[in-house]
């Protein structure tokens, strides 16, 4: 078997901007084990006073996510995980 060959169904969600993490309300993201769709907002980094949107570049099953509300992140850096519906 090769790398190439593997079909794993886990995506990584990625910070699009250095800035500070905030979670989008309970009302808009669905709680864990829940299906979120391509293009769903997740959150947002606070940037200088400006929020750049964070979303699901896949649809599937919202396994988690890997950054706290409030916490500071940096460019790329994963903020959830979701397993991809095929």
């Amino acid at each position: 078997m090769h790398a190439e060959d593997l079909h794993v169904p886990e995506r990584l969600i990625a910070a699009p901007a250095a800035g500070v993490f905030r979670s989008a309300p309970p009302e808009v993201v669905t709680s864990e084990g829940e299906i979120v769709q391509e293009g769903q907002v997740l959150g947002s980094i606070e940037v200088t006073g400006d929020a750049v949107p964070v979303t699901s570049p896949h649809t599937g099953f919202l396994m988690g996510l890997l950054a706290l509300p409030g916490e500071r992140v940096r460019p790329a850096q994963p903020l959830a995980w979701v397993r991809v519906i095929t």
